[in-house]
């Protein structure tokens, strides 16, 4: 998905934590690494689980006010604005609040009967508004007709022509590049925005030129213990027209115009994250794949060290190669020669293995 965003995030909380730390971090990012080391500074150690937990944005219940719980240098923060950053600390058991004013003021954490987590502090009660840890949260529409039809219709139907010329697709299936690399495809399963299969099949291609690039990248995250796990990478056009009809209007922004056809359908495109070689299990980032909130910005201040360490990580490692990451995605990346492809609409079933 593209755009998805770009319109819902005209918040005042952006700009009052991108005032605080966002500028900081973006100079970690970009200082030159020692050697020639991806790594986005020192690994930090891991956030306390009950931190993880409570860490994520919250809105004042029946007002404008946002904040967000961050965790920053084994410390936790309640930011409120640029003037009003409050230390959340931890005293017998008990977390606080501390003001700066020397006073500490105890606050109250619970779930509701929807599961959905609560704080309540100085008689304020603020409510989490992201998805947390559950994709049961995730951002989900209910199809304007079933899947199956719009298959159908959309099979018949052909990509916008394209003046070109474009260089021959050569589709390279990723998982035969390097048993490293794995899938957790989204769209194959019914863990997405439209709850239900939109995929035949969970495959991953790309172009030559781009699955070559990957395949470097894995190579220089192997050795400090990461693999990558593909969530999407080349989508059929008809795909991307199942997309868009399924969408009701109000949504359409969240959704790539079938007109223009995406990097994706160009097999130019990945969704990725890192996963733990030792274990085998995605590592933590900052915010959920396919999220619907701040948490999916690449520079989003928030989280834990080690989360945004990851999402760091990540970013550093696909730039090093000639990709790109998407400005509302932190798993988005297009790689460099995707306009040299044209619009592809070939169903996976017809794509034969490819090293």
């Amino acid at each position: 998905m593209s755009r998805i965003l770009r319109h819902l995030l005209a918040n005042v909380i952006l700009a009052c934590i991108s005032f605080l730390f966002l500028q900081p971090a973006l100079q970690a990012q970009t200082a030159a690494p020692v050697g020639n080391s991806l790594l986005p500074g020192p690994k930090p150690p891991d956030a306390p689980l009950e931190w993880k937990q409570l860490v994520g944005i919250y809105r004042l219940t029946d007002a404008k006010e946002t904040v967000v719980v961050l965790e920053r240098s084994q410390h936790l923060y309640l930011l409120r604005s640029p003037a009003n950053q409050e230390e959340i600390v931890e005293k017998d058991g008990v977390l606080w609040l501390d003001g700066g004013d020397s006073r500490k003021y105890g606050h109250t954490v619970w779930h509701d009967d929807n599961g959905t987590l609560h704080f309540s502090y100085l008689n304020w009660i603020y409510s989490r508004e992201d998805a947390g840890s559950d994709p049961v949260h995730f951002y989900h529409v209910t199809s304007v007709q079933p899947v199956a039809e719009l298959r159908e219709k959309a099979l018949k139907l052909s990509p916008p022509a394209e003046p070109g010329p474009f260089r021959k697709p050569e589709l390279v299936e990723l998982v035969t590049l390097d048993p490293a690399i794995h899938l957790d495809i989204r769209y194959a399963s019914a863990n997405n925005f439209l709850s239900t299969p939109v995929y035949t099949r969970a495959r991953a291609f790309m172009q030559r030129t781009a699955a070559e690039a990957l395949l470097r990248v894995l190579r220089k995250l192997q050795p400090l213990g990461y693999g990558l796990l593909i969530h999407d990478a080349y989508r059929p056009w008809y795909v991307t027209k199942i997309f868009w009809d399924a969408t009701p209007a109000e949504g359409k922004i969240f959704v790539a115009d079938p007109q223009k056809g995406s990097k994706h359908n160009r097999g130019c495109a990945v969704d990725l994250t890192l996963y733990d070689l030792s274990s085998a299990q995605p590592v933590e980032m900052p915010g959920l794949y396919d999220e619907m909130s701040p948490r999916s910005f690449p520079n989003f201040p928030g989280g834990t060290s080690l989360q945004r360490w990851h999402r760091d990580l990540l970013r550093r490692a696909m730039e090093s190669e000639g990709f790109t990451v998407n400005e509302d995605e932190w798993w988005h990346f297009d790689y460099k020669d995707w306009k040299q492809y044209g619009i592809l609409n070939m169903p996976f079933e017809k794509l034969a293995v490819s090293h």
